[in-house]
C-alpha cells in the first residue's frame, strides 16, 4: 500500500456493556461504521465502586482493534450508543504488529465516514 504504518499508530480501545446483545449490537455498529476493523467480545466480572458503593457485575469486554486517529470519533461514538452514564473507553497502543495485520486495519478503518453526533444516552449509572 501506499504507506508504511508504525505499531505507534494502532491500538485497542475498551469499552464494557451490561449485557451480551447490547455488546453485540455496540460491536457491529462500530465495524458498520468503520471505526473498528475488528471488535472481540468476551463475558467478563467487574469489580469497582460507583457512587461510593462497592459493586460486582457480569459486564462484556469489547476489544476494538482500531487506527489511532480515530480514537476520538470513535470514543464520540461508544458515548453516543452506550447505556452507561461514565463508559470506561480506554486505548491501549500497539507495541508491535505484523505488517500485514496492521495494514488490513488501516484499510479496513479508512472507509470510516464519522457519524453525526447524537444525543447521549445517559442509561445505566456505572462506569466499570
Amino acid at each position: 500500500m501506499d504507506e508504511a504504518r508504525d505499531a505507534k499508530d494502532f491500538g485497542v480501545v475498551w469499552t464494557t456493556l451490561p449485557d451480551e446483545a447490547q455488546a453485540h449490537a455496540l460491536a457491529r455498529a462500530i465495524v458498520e461504521a468503520g471505526l473498528g476493523a475488528c471488535v472481540q467480545r468476551q463475558a467478563v466480572r467487574s469489580t469497582y465502586l460507583w457512587q461510593g458503593a462497592l459493586c460486582d457485575e457480569a459486564e462484556w469486554l469489547l476489544s476494538i482493534k482500531t487506527v489511532r486517529a480515530n480514537f476520538e470519533p470513535l470514543a464520540r461514538f461508544i458515548r453516543d450508543h452506550h447505556p452507561y452514564t461514565v463508559p470506561e473507553i480506554v486505548m491501549l497502543p500497539w507495541a508491535a504488529s505484523t505488517p500485514d495485520y496492521a495494514q488490513w486495519v488501516l484499510e479496513t478503518t479508512r472507509r470510516a465516514e464519522l457519524p453525526a453526533a447524537n444525543a447521549g444516552s445517559g442509561g445505566a449509572s456505572h462506569d466499570s
